[in-house]
């Protein structure tokens, strides 16, 4: 693999990486200046999200991607994960997301139309959605053939489907932007379930579009939905260069190709018999970069393409109808068509084999399409696909499905998390569906993304309804809704995908992908995954300094100053995860995720301090270890240099909820919300922020002012909160983000 050095003062310069040693041509860079004092790429938004969908390994600078909802904050899985809300307003007001910043809410998911008539607010704008079994939900399933979302404009397939598709959910993909704010409250609290995938901005003027309030009586642009409508087909460039040819699978490895050049990767393609498919689902594709000593993409045929298995028991023509990535019956000349369409930048060279092959007779028709183009390395990243085998899980803790520190012999990674393909069951037992997705990056010790269950990752809800589904972005491909209607012990594996485009994560130095198995990690059910990422092996989030509050030393260094700041106090406690502790058969009650000690303080007025930066900064992120007993944190948030003159407003800080939340789930969908008041005993919570570039831009240090906001806001009505409203302070983190640089 090649990245390009910080300084570049000559027309080609030398890269080092894995023991080899490469020329590269000053043609892949934009111009002879340092990397840093590049322009940085414009982080596609909106449509173009989509539209630019050949920007999926471009590294995002300033940019963060969240998924929040309705999970069980005490660690387990009370009532599926459903109903779990921030705080309550009225009858008709209950909040599940509240968000401060400028972004983008990408992905809202909910279980059916439980919680409908839903309100997205806006910078202050309220937009109520319905959805058509909204109006008699008793009867819903059985009288309503077909299902909308009301209004309908806004939601056109395949930027959003209801549970008449997918057989449990109602999904929606509709870029939806706010300037300052965006909340989400649902209506009826009913098995109010739901998940969302937002990004936040720290530049949004480095954005391909400027951000505007959402107005739902705007349709989406068509050219977005006719892209996305082309799910299945071959949605690459057509006339470029090409390698193809048939092979024959007469060795336990075979070579495809080996090119030579400097280009991307448009579309890979394997055609085989669809007599022989289930033959050679077990097959591995590898996939070489750049002569790396280790393959970047390594997996079984069938789960790389989608897939638990190739077996295709209702002779459907689509098992896997994907954006990105397909799997086509052809019914007139019975052949199996595997496809991809992640675009996979190389620099010097790409390697494709298949591997693990019985030998024999059969052949392998391929066909690789690649477009030569000029790419900063430093702004690009390697397209990954990461196997993992989880025979035997282990009680109480998640699979993790990736972990990038030391893929490839490579302890720092900077790129995008950009989806999964997994079985979650050999042996037909969907118990194994109530798992959280749990997704960590850049060493935060708290989730930037939580979901509600493995179904719900995949797409669906209520376990599909017993139904395979197949959408451009998630699906559950294969398996039986019983085990007394396998004709086929393959009817028995299950498995699903979701693939993330405009809502990928970015991540800046590592990513940890982590699934629960079953509800609280008790399942014994025989997973697999392929974990799709794009990574370039330099980070380009960099830790510069952190600050300890409580330690004498630590504040003084940073001169730390908050003059209302509470006395050192210590907290015993543990970050929100799940179950202390399991019973566990033959080995009793383990102990899963222990206690430990925290010294901070909190305040109701002001804190400053000095946070050390990297000089070639391109931006910087702020990460904040905190006492989550206090609700509703707020602070406005301004930035000097390490002087403490000119103090410019860098934007607002706001964490909301707390340990503490309200479980809503009457009996019936129409029943009056309750108020179970639940503590979580998790205290602790890493939080983020985004600090604009203009205010880090050339400078090793700057001053941070905390001017803490208080906010009012009850529980439910009548109900404070048990904490009390203020800014809590454990430690803070500074990293700054540079232009990666690859170290021999």
């Amino acid at each position: 693999m090649i990245v390009a050095k910080h300084i570049l003062p000559l027309k080609t310069y030398l890269v080092k990486y894995s023991g080899y040693t490469c020329l590269l041509v000053m043609l892949l860079c934009q111009s002879s200046l340092p990397l840093q004092a590049q322009r940085l790429p414009v982080i596609p938004a909106g449509a173009d999200a989509y539209l630019k969908w050949d920007q999926w390994p471009m590294q995002r600078f300033g940019m963060r991607t969240y998924m929040r909802g309705t999970y069980d904050r005490t660690g387990g899985n009370d009532a599926a994960d459903a109903s779990h809300y921030l705080f309550m307003n009225g009858e008709t007001d209950n909040v599940t997301l509240d968000v401060t910043g400028t972004g983008i809410l990408y992905f809202f998911r909910a279980n059916h139309w439980h919680g409908s008539p839903w309100h997205f607010i806006t910078d202050g704008r309220e937009h109520t959605i319905q959805e058509t079994g909204t109006a008699d939900p008793a009867n819903a399933i059985r009288d309503i053939k077909a299902s909308v979302f009301i209004p309908a404009a806004p939601f056109p397939k395949p930027m959003a489907w209801t549970w008449a598709d997918t057989k449990g959910a109602d999904l929606i993909w509709t870029p939806i932007p706010f300037r300052e704010s965006l909340r989400i409250a649902y209506s009826r609290t009913h098995y109010g379930t739901g998940y969302y995938i937002y990004q936040l901005f720290a530049n949004p003027g480095k954005l391909s579009r400027r951000i505007r309030s959402w107005d739902i009586n705007k349709a989406p642009e068509k050219e977005m939905v006719n892209l996305i409508s082309k799910a299945g087909q071959d949605i690459a460039p057509a006339h470029i260069p090409t390698r193809s040819g048939l092979v024959k699978l007469n060795g336990e490895k075979i070579t495809l190709t080996d090119i030579r050049t400097t280009a991307v990767v448009r579309a890979l393609k394997l055609t085989i018999p669809a007599a022989d498919a289930e033959a050679l689902e077990r097959i591995r594709l590898l996939v070489t970069w750049d002569d790396a000593l280790q393959p970047s993409i390594d997996a079984p045929l069938c789960l790389f393409f989608g897939a638990g298995t190739l077996h295709n028991r209702d002779h459907r023509e689509y098992l896997v109808k994907g954006f990105p990535i397909n799997i086509r019956y052809d019914s007139t000349t019975q052949q199996l068509t595997l496809a991809c369409y992640y675009p996979m930048p190389f620099f010097k060279a790409a390697k494709f084999e298949l591997a693990g092959i019985t030998p024999g007779e059969i052949s392998v028709k391929y066909e690789i399409r690649y477009q030569p183009q000029k790419i900063n390395p430093a702004f690009s990243s390697y397209f990954h696909a990461t196997y993992r085998d989880f025979p035997t899980p282990e009680p109480g803790r998640d699979l993790t499905l990736l972990d990038t520190r030391g893929i490839e012999g490579k302890t720092e990674w900077s790129g995008n998390f950009v989806g999964t393909s997994f079985i979650f069951t050999h042996n037909g037992e969907l118990g194994t569906l109530e798992g959280d997705p749990r997704f960590f990056f850049d060493d935060s010790q708290s989730p930037q993304a939580q979901g509600t269950g493995t179904e719900e990752w995949g797409g669906g809800g209520d376990y599909w309804g017993g139904r395979n589904m197949t959408l451009p972005f998630a699906g559950h491909p294969c398996g039986v809704a019983r085990k007394d209607q396998a004709k086929d012990r393959k009817d028995l594996i299950h498995s699903a995908y979701r693939f993330l485009l405009a809502d990928l994560m970015p991540f800046g130095r590592n990513a940890r992908i982590q699934l629960e198995h079953g509800g609280e990690n008790r399942s014994t059910e025989h997973y697999e995954s392929v974990t799709y990422w794009y990574g370039l092996p330099a980070p380009s989030l960099i830790k510069t300094d952190e600050l300890d509050i409580g330690d004498v030393n630590s504040e003084q260094q940073h001169a730390y100053h908050s003059p209302q700041a509470t006395a050192v106090e210590t907290i015993f406690s543990r970050y929100e995860l799940g179950p202390d502790s399991l019973n566990v058969k033959g080995r009793g009650k383990i102990e899963v995720y222990p206690a430990h000690a925290e010294d901070g303080r909190y305040t109701t007025g002001v804190s400053e301090f000095n946070i050390r930066l990297d000089p070639a900064n391109q931006g910087a992120l702020l990460r904040r270890t905190l006492d989550f007993s206090h609700p509703n944190q707020k602070a406005a948030v301004y930035i000097a240099d390490s002087s403490g003159s000119k103090w410019k407003f860098a934007g607002t800080w706001y964490l909301a909820g707390a340990n503490t939340c309200i479980f809503s789930h009457p009996p019936k969908e129409t029943d009056k919300r309750m108020y179970n008041v639940q503590t979580s005993n998790r205290r602790f919570r890493d939080d983020e922020w985004l600090v604009p570039a203009a205010l880090t831009k050339g400078r090793s240090s700057i001053r941070v002012r905390i001017v803490f906001e208080p906010v009012d806001q009850e529980l439910y009505p009548g109900y404070k909160f048990p904490g009390k409203n203020a800014w809590s302070e454990l430690r803070y983190t500074a990293y700054s983000y540079v232009v990666p640089v690859i170290k021999d």
